[in-house]
C-alpha cells in the first residue's frame, strides 16, 4: 500500500429486505424460486484513500452512508462487493462502551477490552495510569460499570479508547461525550494525535470541526460518493445539498426524494422515522401527520444551525375536547431534554374541537442548538377538571441532524456579540 493507511476500493453494501419473515427461511432453505427481497444499497461503488498521517472528515446526511462504511473499514461488516486495505493498528470509536460487560468493575473492563484490542496484560499495565487520570472517575472504577452514570460510562469507554496508542483513529461523533471539560480534554487528545502523526478518519456533523481538524474531506450522499476536496469546499456543497440546492443525480433504482409538501401525500413519508417511536394516550385524540421544515419550507432532518425552521403536526380529535395543549420537545441522545414547548407555555390558546374535526399546529424558531443528533417527541395533552390528560403522544418519533459550522460550548448559542476596544 505505500504511504496509504486506509484504501477502500470499489465497496458496495447490499441489504436485503423481505417483506415477510417467513420469506428469508424459505430462501435460506431453498424453498423459493422467486426472488422474495428488494435490493437496498447502504454503498455503491465506494472508492477513496486515506494517506499515512492524513486528516480525512467524512460528512453526509442522516442514510448517506458513513456509519456503514466506518463499519466495513473496522471490520464489524463485511461489503458485499469491493475490499478494503489497512495498514496500521486502528482504535475506533464507533460505539463507546460496546465491549463493556456491564457486570464488570470498570477496573476489569479496562483489561477485558485492552484484551480484545491485542495487549498483553503488561502493556496494559503501562498504560493503566494514563487511562484512568484521562476518565478521571475515581473511586467508581471499582464498581461495576451498571451503577456508572451516563456521564461516567462514556467518559471511561473514551479513555479506553482513546489510550491505546493507535496508528488509525476513527472517530464517529465521539468527541461530544461528557461535560465541556471532557470533551475539551478529547479534543486536545485529537490535537496531539495530529501532531503525532496519525491518521484519523473523522465523523462529524460539527462543520466547524471538520473544517478545523481536516486535510481533506469527502462528500456521501444516499450511499454513493459525490465529491472529495479542500474542507471548504465540501463543506459548502453539502450546506447546498442539504438545502436541496446541489445537483445530485439520484442513485441507481432510486427516485429523487419528495421534499415539499404535496396534496395527497403524508408529510411524515419524507422524513427519517424511528421504527422504535413509544406511542400512547387515551384515544381521544391522535397526531396524524408531522414535518420538520427547513427555513425554505422543504421537508427535511436536517436542519442548519442559525436558520428559522418549523415543527409541524396534525391532530384529528375523536372527542370533544376543550383547551388541548399542543407540544414538542427536543433531547439529545442520551435521553436529556435539551428545550421544547407547547401552547400554554405560550399563551396560545384553542377553546374546543369537535369531534372529528382536525388541527395543524406550527411551531416557528431558529435553530440554536449545537451541531450533532437530536430526537423530537410531539405531544397532544388538556385537562380534564382538574385532571391531566394524554391524549396522544409521540416520543422520539424522528432525529433531527443540526449542521453547523460554529458550535460553542454547551447545548446550545447564545449568539454572544462581541466589542474589543
Amino acid at each position: 500500500m505505500g504511504r496509504q493507511a486506509i484504501e477502500v476500493k470499489d465497496v458496495s453494501k447490499m441489504y436485503k429486505l423481505y417483506s415477510r419473515p417467513g420469506d428469508r427461511l424459505k430462501e435460506s432453505l431453498g424453498l423459493s424460486k422467486k426472488k422474495k427481497y428488494v435490493e437496498h444499497y447502504a454503498l455503491r461503488h465506494m472508492s477513496f484513500s486515506v494517506k499515512k498521517g492524513e486528516t480525512v472528515g467524512l460528512i453526509g446526511t442522516n442514510g448517506s452512508g458513513k456509519s456503514t462504511m466506518l463499519k466495513i473499514i473496522t471490520g464489524i461488516l463485511s461489503p458485499t462487493a469491493g475490499k478494503v486495505e489497512i495498514e496500521g493498528r486502528i482504535s475506533a470509536l464507533l460505539e463507546l462502551g460496546a465491549g463493556f460487560n456491564m457486570e464488570y468493575t470498570g477496573l476489569e473492563n479496562v483489561y477485558l477490552n485492552g484484551t480484545m484490542n491485542g495487549f498483553k496484560k503488561e502493556e496494559i499495565d503501562a498504560r493503566l495510569e494514563e487511562i484512568l487520570k484521562f476518565a478521571d472517575i475515581g473511586e467508581f472504577i471499582h464498581q461495576p460499570v451498571k451503577t456508572y452514570s451516563s456521564g461516567m460510562f462514556v467518559r471511561l469507554a473514551f479513555a479506553v479508547a482513546i489510550n491505546i496508542d493507535p496508528e488509525i483513529l476513527i472517530v464517529d461523533e465521539a468527541l461530544s461525550v461528557g461535560d465541556v471539560f471532557f470533551q475539551a480534554k478529547c479534543y486536545k487528545k485529537f490535537e496531539e494525535f495530529k501532531e503525532l502523526g496519525k491518521t484519523i478518519l473523522f465523523v462529524s456533523h460539527d462543520l466547524g470541526s471538520v473544517s478545523k481538524y481536516c486535510d481533506r474531506v469527502i462528500l456521501l450522499n444516499r450511499g454513493e460518493k459525490v465529491m472529495e476536496g479542500e474542507p471548504k469546499e465540501v463543506v459548502d456543497a453539502y450546506k447546498k445539498l442539504i438545502v436541496h440546492q446541489l445537483d445530485v443525480a439520484p442513485a441507481a433504482g432510486e427516485e429523487r426524494e419528495r421534499a415539499g409538501i404535496r396534496e395527497g401525500t403524508l408529510w411524515k413519508d419524507s422524513l427519517n422515522n424511528n421504527p422504535d417511536c413509544l406511542e400512547y394516550g387515551n384515544g381521544a385524540a391522535h397526531i396524524v401527520d408531522y414535518a420538520l421544515l427547513d427555513d425554505r419550507g422543504l421537508i427535511t432532518n436536517s436542519i442548519v444551525k442559525g436558520e428559522a425552521f418549523t415543527i409541524r403536526f396534525k391532530v384529528m380529535f375523536h372527542q370533544y375536547i376543550i383547551n388541548p395543549i399542543f407540544a414538542f420537545t427536543v433531547k439529545d441522545l442520551r435521553g436529556t431534554e435539551i428545550t421544547g414547548t407547547n401552547t400554554m407555555f405560550e399563551h396560545v390558546y384553542v377553546d374546543h374541537t369537535a369531534a372529528g374535526s382536525t388541527r395543524t399546529v406550527s411551531f416557528v424558531q431558529t435553530m440554536n442548538l449545537q451541531g450533532g443528533e437530536y430526537l423530537l417527541s410531539l405531544g397532544c395533552t388538556g385537562y380534564s377538571g382538574d385532571d391531566f390528560q394524554v391524549y396522544h403522544r409521540l416520543y422520539d418519533v424522528c432525529n433531527i441532524t443540526v449542521i453547523s459550522d460554529k458550535n460553542s460550548v454547551g447545548f446550545y448559542d447564545m449568539n454572544s456579540k462581541i466589542e474589543i476596544v
